[in-house]
């Protein structure tokens, strides 16, 4: 605890020999070390030093500290970082604190909603990972995901009279249970047996593929979430039904 107090004084200032040597000596003094070897000083540096490393973390962690805009599209985290990051935070910042979002975990392929983003890192490649909790899970499921590839808008839930926004080709998140497991994966929409729409719902059929094991299976709306980036093409030819996607959007994460 006193070493907790003297290290939010000292901050990130550089401190003496003498200054861990003295403590080191007042703490080996102590009735409570009494028959236990001496601390030594060099301990109480190291302690020091891991200490404030941890503190510049934090410090470069938060929103004030660090703004790193990433481009969710297609092109490369690591050629776009330094240049986005020069940018103003704009109308980007403010879509950030209305977007919710999802992760892939790497355990099952599976995507779950984030809760929070924890911290960042660059890997050895120059991609940036970000460690995230999940919604609904503890800290003993936190997990380090990749940005560009597991990190995105969270899909969206239709009502039954938007079944019409689902078309073959389309890239969904769908529920498939298993023996073991019932997750959310990606799936591509290969055959749609449209059906008629009573008080209980909608009766359309969707046959789906599962990206990660080639399975198909047919399932209804209620299982599957549409990708935001997937909306009708708002055009007055109301023939088109060509789906856009925004290859220009970048998010601002704020840690």
């Amino acid at each position: 605890m006193e070493m907790e107090n003297l290290i939010k004084h000292a901050g990130q200032q550089s401190l003496s020999q003498e200054f861990f040597q003295d403590l080191a000596t007042s703490f080996s003094c102590t009735p409570i070390r009494a028959g236990k070897p001496d601390i030594t000083w060099e301990q109480v540096q190291s302690w020091f030093q891991n200490k404030q490393k941890e503190l510049q973390a934090n410090s470069n962690s938060s929103p004030t500290a660090l703004e790193l805009f990433v481009d969710l599209s297609d092109s490369n985290v690591s050629s776009n970082a330094t240049e986005n990051s020069q940018k103003p935070k704009g109308k980007w910042s403010t879509e950030l604190h209305e977007l919710a979002f999802e992760a892939r975990s790497a355990k099952d392929d599976a995507w779950y909603d984030v809760a929070s983003f924890l911290s960042y890192r660059v890997v050895n490649s120059g991609e940036l990972e970000v460690r995230v909790r999940y919604s609904g899970f503890g800290r003993e499921d936190d997990e380090w995901v990749n940005v560009t590839r597991a990190v995105r808008e969270r899909s969206i839930p239709l009502e039954a009279s938007e079944c019409h926004k689902v078309k073959v080709g389309d890239l969904v998140l769908s529920f498939q249970e298993r023996e073991h497991q019932a997750v959310y994966c990606d799936a591509h929409v290969v055959d749609i047996q449209r059906g008629l729409h009573d008080v209980t719902g909608c009766k359309c059929i969707f046959v789906v593929r599962f990206d990660h094991d080639n399975t198909e299976e047919e399932i209804q709306l209620r299982r599957l979430c549409i990708r935001p980036a997937q909306i009708t093409s708002a055009v007055t030819n109301t023939q088109q039904h060509d789906l856009f996607r925004n290859k220009d959007m970048k998010f601002s994460f704020l840690y």
